[in-house]
């Protein structure tokens, strides 16, 4: 592979992508004095246009993307994002809609807003929805604000979250930023939550369990019927994290199991953009006895007008600018509607397909902790490669870089030392699956016959294995010998 330099060096001295013809008019110094202007930045690229073009051209031809192949990251439902979506969220009269503008002159706008808040009430099981929230995290934090005003309203917000030890890392985070401290609930045998541990840990101080369903082992909460039961006999509330509602969207509906409150991930599950930082997309549904809560400001129908409602006094108040992510929002809606209710069943269903035809190709070949029934994503870990030839999951994620695959999520969840998170979702062909699952037993027999081949892994790439640890706490950008 050719090493693209910096752009710094190919950077000669006079070279420039423009030409500015003479001035025609009088010049005025006086017209920019007190600016805050450079007279000269410090060893500035200077390049043609063609070079800047071929070069950013090249570099992101190097980039790894869901339009490309595999995305495995278990947990985060990296989907492709049909382009017909992005092309109606580029129509003018939504990408042009100025956020102050008044109701009377965004109806279309504030339609979608409330017809999208019903499509999810309808998958999910709940009574209303909330679109504020940007991302899973902030919709996480909503979730459990909500739980905190409800609880307050009773005359005591309690004391503690529960979480079990399966969970996505933010849900602690949530809970404590809402004010709670938190205990662990410990997973048994089967990945699941035990009913008698919990039955234990629920208490009249305890403000909500947070669940997620399927959890991050890719197994089914099959008790959380009797877990809503044993949280509301205690006078709590059940919180389910959704992230992973690609494996349940138009099969099971988390307000049917007793959930009180849920978020979910547009980016995730109704194929929106992921990644990159954002835009994201994280609205939360609650049951009725939630709603008075919701931020402000609702999307209110009257008659035939839409409106925005602010006079809620329970409210928590705005929780993002405007109305969220607006334009994640409508490309969801897109996917929701061009594929309808049997579509959106088999999205789920051909997720877990995937997931378990990827489970049966390495079954034997990897190490699989928990033998439970996997839903849309599966669990190895390095245990065998570990133990007979010293292969790390880190080893086997940097050689299948080799292989033209993106790595799948590593060393989580905790409870599966060394773990390999495997999400394949619907959007994969057969034929993309059998070239992973071959990659992956070309990897282990590797591990066998030549383990240097993985620990010097990735071979075809810009750069070689970093020190990611040195990396991140001694970050340094430098060219020439020079730091940045």
């Amino acid at each position: 592979m050719i090493r693209e330099p910096l752009i710094f060096e190919i950077s000669d001295p006079g070279k420039k992508g423009y030409s500015i013809p003479k001035l025609d008019v009088p010049a005025d110094p006086s017209a920019l004095e007190g600016l805050p202007l450079r007279a000269d930045i410090p060893d500035f690229p200077q390049v043609s246009e063609v070079e800047v073009v071929r070069h950013f051209t090249r570099l992101s031809q190097q980039n790894y993307c869901v339009d490309l192949g595999l995305y495995p990251l278990g947990s985060c439902t990296m989907k492709y994002n049909p382009k017909v979506n992005d092309r109606i969220a580029s129509f003018p009269a939504f990408a042009d809609t100025h956020p102050l503008a008044p109701a009377g002159m965004v109806q279309g706008n504030l339609e979608i807003l409330h017809r999208m808040e019903k499509l999810l009430s309808e998958i999910t099981g709940f009574d209303a929805f909330t679109l504020q929230p940007s991302a899973g995290a902030q919709g996480e934090l909503v979730g459990i604000m909500l739980v905190r005003a409800y609880h307050e309203s009773k005359g005591i917000p309690r004391r503690y979250v529960l979480i079990p030890d399966s969970a996505h890392g933010t849900n602690p985070s949530s809970a404590h930023l809402s004010g709670y401290e938190v205990k662990e609930i410990k997973s048994n045998a089967s990945g699941r939550i035990d009913p008698a541990v919990l039955e234990q840990a629920m208490t009249d101080e305890v403000a909500a369990l947070m669940v997620t369903n399927p959890n991050t082992l890719g197994v089914f909460e099959s008790d959380i019927c009797l877990i809503a039961e044993i949280v509301h006999a205690k006078g709590g509330l059940l919180y389910m994290d959704g992230a992973n509602m690609n494996a349940l969207a138009g099969v099971a509906r988390p307000g049917d199991f007793g959930v009180d409150v849920l978020h979910l991930n547009l980016h995730k599950t109704f194929s929106t953009p992921h990644g990159g930082g954002g835009p994201g997309s994280g609205p939360v549904g609650v049951k009725k006895i939630l709603e008075p809560f919701l931020p402000v400001p609702v999307v209110a129908k009257k008659g035939e007008a839409y409106a925005l409602d602010f006079d809620r006094p329970a409210s928590i108040g705005r929780v993002r600018s405007f109305f969220g992510n607006y334009l994640v929002v409508l490309k969801a809606m897109a996917y929701i509607l061009s594929l309808g209710p049997k579509g959106v069943r088999e999205m789920a269903e051909i997720a877990v397909l995937n997931a378990n035809y990827i489970r049966k190709g390495l079954e034997g070949v990897y190490d699989l902790q928990y033998d439970t029934a996997s839903m849309h994503e599966v669990v190895f870990s390095d245990k065998i490669q570990k133990e007979a030839y010293g292969i790390t999951n880190l080893d086997i994620a940097k050689r299948l870089i080799d292989h033209g695959f993106h790595p799948p999520t590593m060393s989580f969840p905790l409870i599966v030392h060394g773990a390999l998170m495997i999400e394949p979702t619907e959007t994969e062909s057969r034929r993309d699956l059998d070239l992973f699952i071959e990659a992956m037993r070309t990897i282990a027999r590797e591990a066998a016959e030549n383990p240097a081949v993985l620990k010097e892994a990735p071979h075809h790439t810009y750069v070689r294995r970093l020190d990611e640890t040195a990396a991140a706490r001694n970050p340094i950008v430098a060219w020439d010998g020079r730091k940045a």
